[in-house]
């Protein structure tokens, strides 16, 4: 072990006790965030800009993708491909393509 470093098992329980913390200090559920992830899942963005700024194509138009429209540019520019198959072309996964949120 270095010396002034963490263990990693010791940082991971603080950061988890950190987190429970907060939850309980903004009223945070279990419920409430799997939920949000759900509807994350169910409402998956269409269109990204470089900023990061998404929309799922439904309600109003937002303000970036409106303003890039008067400008000239196609919204399809913004527009999200279907990620690439993780699956390598022997049809085993690839790791290097799983993203840990889907």
């Amino acid at each position: 072990m270095v010396k002034g470093r963490i263990p990693d098992e010791e940082a991971r329980e603080r950061l988890i006790l950190w987190i429970r913390r907060r939850m309980d200090e903004f009223g945070i559920t279990p419920q409430a965030i799997a939920d949000s992830i759900q509807q994350d899942l169910e409402n998956r963005p269409v269109f990204r800009d470089a900023r990061g700024n998404e929309w799922n194509g439904q309600g109003e138009m937002p303000t970036w993708l409106r303003a890039a429209k008067n400008a000239g540019v196609s919204p399809d520019f913004f527009r999200i491909d279907r990620a690439p198959s993780p699956t390598a072309e022997d049809g085993e996964i690839d790791p290097r393509q799983l993203d840990l949120f889907f």
